[in-house]
């Protein structure tokens, strides 16, 4: 029991020590009875907004095949720069036998028309030339021989391209080499050697082989809370602060403002984008976490004070000043600009003048 009561007596004495030097901090730090003040100087105040979100390409690209099959090669990496026109993947299809045989058929079967039309048109010929059928007739048997021909022709390129992947039609190199449809990076390879590929068409979105984008015209996309929305406009300068490079100085300005908001962790937010005007010699890449200040409003070269020391009543804003003589005085003042830390004064104070602290506020 007495070792107990020893240690409870030694922290209280902390608590008394620990209590006494807080009163000495607030009355200046020196001893004196005096109250704690803060000068009146000069300076910048800044409005601000906040926005949370990330770096990413103004455009970004999903590459796509016309044809199905799989992946046969791939010509490009991850962070690789192309230029429009690159190979970056070669599609070889992969047909299921029935589908190939199925195929030859038809080629077979349209050769047997083509030469039933040729022999056709050579009789209508033959019976135009004496007479006994109409020009219409005989233009008929030759509409009929062209189609039947076209159709063979289809037919083969059909079983070109599903035994080789390659086939020129009409002076075009249709081919299973997927190219490049800008000149940009290569953000993501989404397949490997030997993946199925999808193709894309009317009925279906096909697969994703490689997503790209031009990293020259990124963008911030993020979001702002429903509270500061109302006071940004498009257009407004705002600093970019990218998270994994803290040194970096990166400015933008405000491109778009979403009308309509979302819930995010049960916050109402709204889509903004940033245009970066300025980034420095800072690399940049697609996917980093960034936070933007946009500018709302910003005063330079202004008398400023602490907004803890200025009380509010009846729309009135009040300041404790201690004159020269010791004596403190109550004034009513004129505040402007406020960051929420930092309010600018407008009237009723002067640089240099001191602004007493007022005491802290007791909790119940």
């Amino acid at each position: 029991m007495k070792t107990r009561t020893k240690v409870g007596v030694g922290l209280v004495g902390v608590v008394v020590v620990a209590g006494t030097i807080a009163a000495v901090s607030l009355r200046g730090g020196n001893g004196d009875e005096g109250p704690t003040t803060v000068e009146v100087t000069r300076g910048s105040v800044v409005q601000k907004a906040l926005a949370i979100g990330n770096i990413e390409p103004d455009v970004e690209i999903s590459v796509k095949s016309q044809l199905s099959g799989v992946v046969r090669e791939l010509f490009v990496e991850d962070g690789d720069f192309v230029a429009a026109g690159d190979q970056l993947l070669e599609v070889k299809p992969n047909p299921t036998p029935i589908e190939l045989a199925d195929s030859k058929r038809q080629v077979e079967l349209r050769e047997i028309e083509l030469e039933n039309m040729e022999r056709d048109l050579a009789r209508k010929q033959e019976l135009r030339s004496r007479d006994f059928i109409t020009q219409e007739e005989l233009e008929l048997a030759e509409r009929e021989y062209e189609r039947a021909r076209v159709q063979v022709q289809m037919a083969s390129e059909r079983v070109a391209l599903l035994e080789t992947g390659r086939v020129r039609i009409a002076n075009r190199n249709i081919e299973g080499v997927v190219r490049s449809p800008i000149d940009g990076f290569v953000l993501e390879t989404r397949v490997e050697t030997g993946d199925p590929v999808v193709p894309l068409s009317a009925f279906q979105e096909g697969t994703v082989l490689i997503t790209m984008a031009a990293m020259n015209n990124l963008i911030f996309r993020g979001t702002v809370d429903e509270i500061d929305v109302g006071k940004l406009r498009e257009g407004m300068p705002a600093d970019i602060k990218v998270g994994a490079l803290p040194e970096a100085k990166v400015t933008g300005e405000v491109y778009s403002i979403s009308l309509k908001a979302r819930t995010e962790d049960n916050a109402t937010v709204f889509p903004i984008e940033v245009t970066l005007t300025d980034p420095g010699e800072t690399v940049l890449r697609a996917g980093y976490s960034a936070n933007v200040d946009v500018i709302i409003d910003r005063r330079d070269d202004v008398l400023i004070i602490p907004e803890r020391l200025i009380r509010f009543e009846d729309e009135r804003a009040e300041v404790t000043v201690l004159l020269p003589g010791g004596e403190t005085e109550e004034r009513v003042i004129e505040t402007g600009l406020s960051d929420a830390l930092t309010i600018e004064v407008v009237a009723g104070l002067e640089e240099g003048e001191l602004v007493v602290e007022p005491p802290p506020r007791e909790i119940e």
